[in-house]
């Protein structure tokens, strides 16, 4: 068995980057994203404005539980091949990338439901049902033998690096986006909740971001993984009955659809 990656075997110089990266991008995404939280269905705005704002935010939210994966690929890539620095900026490049191919399909799904303009999303008829219902279907899929295949991936850089390992930079590259799809593959769900209860709450984005680093990082992630899917079932029926009860959720306006454009954005 291998064993699973622990703070000991980070080189601080790389962990402090990471730090610093995902604090700069948290800092931006807050600046950003002030008074941008209309609840679930807010206008996503322009394509060249989402990508901006969903890299940063991938970077703050996703970066402090990459950092076992990223700074073992560093000193791993620095002692192969003498070029650290340059294969792990690839890598993370990689990783990037996969989630940025994540967010727009996100968006092009938005963009195709707000082009049909179903009126039964109003917030004032099925709206609630369809958001808590997306919540409880991600707390579905954190009880699947999928969610723990990319999890445990996620959790044992190690076995990764010692068994898919490619040289130079766009081996780098590779590396990054496959380690990348894994971890869409173990936290897609969880994004969902996010898009389900307003994608530009800094609120959620907090909430989910420690939920994310907890499952990934902590000696009880794969225990918190089990309970989220109870809690995000729950959580789901709440939102679905109850929404004006759940505390920081913002109400879309009164028979606005779900896709409305609530909130200009650039």
């Amino acid at each position: 068995m291998v064993k699973r990656l622990t703070l000991r075997v980070s080189e601080p110089r790389a962990a402090a980057l990471l730090a610093g990266g995902a604090l700069a991008a948290w800092a931006v995404a807050l600046a950003r994203m002030r008074g941008m939280d209309a609840g679930p269905g807010t206008d996503l705005g322009s394509i060249g404005w989402y990508v901006g704002v969903w890299v940063t935010m991938m970077v703050a939210m996703m970066l402090p539980s990459a950092w076992p994966m990223v700074t073992l690929f560093s000193r791993a890539a620095r002692g192969a091949a003498g070029s650290g620095r340059a294969q792990t900026a690839c890598f993370l490049a990689g990783y990037l990338a996969t989630w940025t191919l994540f967010g727009l399909a996100a968006f092009g799904l938005y963009r195709g439901v707000r082009e049909l303009d179903p009126a039964f999303l109003g917030w004032d008829r099925s709206g609630p049902y369809v958001a808590g219902g997306a919540v409880a279907l991600a707390g579905v899929y954190q009880a699947t033998p999928l969610k723990r295949v990319c999890l445990r991936h996620c959790r044992s850089p190690l076995h990764f690096l010692m068994r898919g390992w490619r040289r130079g930079s766009l081996g780098g590259l590779r590396m990054g986006a496959t380690h990348g799809a894994y971890c869409v593959g173990c936290c897609w769900g969880l994004m969902l909740v996010l898009f389900a209860v307003g994608v530009m709450s800094v609120t959620w984005m907090v909430v989910v971001s420690a939920v994310v680093f907890a499952e990934k990082v902590l000696s009880v992630g794969e225990r918190v993984a089990r309970a989220m899917a109870v809690v995000l079932v729950a959580f789901g029926a709440w939102v679905a009955l109850g929404p004006g009860t759940v505390p920081g959720l913002t109400q879309p306006g009164a028979g606005m659809p779900m896709t409305t454009e609530h909130v200009p954005m650039r």
